[in-house]
């Protein structure tokens, strides 16, 4: 079986409000479970892919700063 995870988080996600996002969020990281990292970077690839450069910058700063803590 030819498994995409971004297809899948994508179709999983579609047309789902800012709530329920932010519940699969709260809940990946509170499990803290290796296996749902693949999940998280998809979010991250499709904020990053639909943000301006302004956004960007501040998303690669504000990163900067969290690992830096």
């Amino acid at each position: 079986m030819n498994f995409q995870i971004r297809d899948a988080i994508t179709s999983n996600m579609t047309n789902n409000s800012a709530e329920d996002v932010r519940n699969v969020v709260e809940d990946a990281i509170k499990r803290g479970e290796e296996h749902l990292l693949p999940g998280l970077g998809v979010f991250f690839e499709k904020l990053w892919n639909s943000a301006g450069e302004q956004e960007k910058s501040k998303m690669a700063g504000e990163l900067a700063q969290a690992f830096a803590k």
